[in-house]
């Protein structure tokens, strides 16, 4: 049997930025349960490691396959690689490949603006529809296209970029300011001026305390990956109203979390918790004076909503039905 195979290019004709995050709001609001989801699989590689993302919804079964490769920046190359292979629920026959390196370049920056947009309009004095000034912390592929799906959904002002690397910061500047979006690049002392900080770096060590960040400032922190490493302060994490995408894979990967408190105390609820589902659907109560922070990890079902996005979309194109009408 044929199996399309659908690449980078397809999937950005196919879904724009704005598209990803509403189909994560809508698989959320359709009772996802995001404490269901299938564990991550790892498996440790000589060059690095191996990530298997499986899950299933009522119409497909689909698994995201991915390598990481920490030494591959130093040599010109992504960090990540990834392919995810989409089946059919009921017949388990496959239905489509689909690139996962630009499928996980869109799904994760959409999880995490669904998440912002959420937590603002949960802000202690009034509801906010905008984003007044963006810290983004990173350089790299993910901490651009952060900057960018959150411009595409809310009101952005200003925009700093603060990276490691001086002349990294100044070009992921101008290549955001030659599409309108008004950045510059910074320092870290610019964080505490900021109402939203984006963290995406691939530091093992905070990149971010409590004494760093406003009063009421919005944090998402997305470049940690398990439990030994961390980009914020135990100080941040244990202040804060927090949400993350679901407790079970928090506790179990979230290194954001497991280095502020055992997971024998998160698990006795020493510091409230909010899933993703609760924050989206329900919303939450945010303290005046206290940050929130949204730490993400990472979940098998986010791909797999983007996937089904992306082939509902393409069904016209590659059927004549409607996107609708498309399974």
């Amino acid at each position: 049997m044929s199996v399309p195979v659908i690449d980078a290019a397809a999937i950005a004709s196919a879904l724009t930025r704005a598209d990803a995050v509403a189909a994560i709001e809508e698989a959320l609001r359709a009772g996802q349960d995001v404490e269901a989801d299938t564990p991550r699989l790892f498996r440790q590689l000589e060059a690095g490691e191996f990530l298997l993302m499986p899950a299933e919804s009522p119409a497909h079964a689909g698994v995201k396959v991915a390598t990481v490769a920490p030494g591959n920046p130093a040599r010109g190359l992504p960090k990540i690689h990834a392919w995810y292979l989409l089946f059919d629920a009921q017949t388990l026959q496959p239905a489509a490949l689909l690139e996962g390196t630009f499928l996980t370049i869109l799904r994760t920056p959409a999880v995490t603006a669904a998440a912002i947009r959420a937590l603002l309009r949960a802000h202690p004095s009034s509801a906010r529809e905008r984003i007044d000034r963006l810290l983004v912390m990173g350089t790299g592929p993910q901490a651009e296209a952060h900057v960018r799906t959150l411009a595409d959904i809310l009101p952005v002002g200003r925009v700093d970029v603060v990276g490691r690397n001086a002349e990294r910061a100044a070009a992921l500047a101008d290549r955001l300011a030659a599409d309108g979006i008004a950045a510059r690049p910074s320092s870290r002392e610019a964080t505490r001026e900021a109402d939203v900080v984006v963290t995406a770096t691939s530091s093992s060590e905070p990149v971010l305390d409590l004494a760093d960040v406003s009063p009421d400032a919005v944090v998402a922190a997305i470049g940690a990956h398990g439990p030994g490493h961390r980009e914020l302060g135990a100080d941040l994490v244990r202040a804060a109203d927090l949400v993350v995408e679901a407790r079970s894979s928090a506790f179990r990967e979230s290194g954001n979390l497991l280095q502020a408190r055992s997971v024998d105390g998160w698990k006795a609820g020493l510091q409230p918790v909010a899933n993703l589902r609760e924050l989206v659907g329900a919303g939450i109560e945010r303290r005046a004076g206290r940050p929130a922070v949204y730490a993400g990890v990472g979940m098998s079902w986010e791909d797999l909503a983007i996937a089904e996005k992306i082939m509902r979309r393409l069904a016209p194109h590659r059927s004549g039905h409607s996107e609708e009408g498309a399974s």
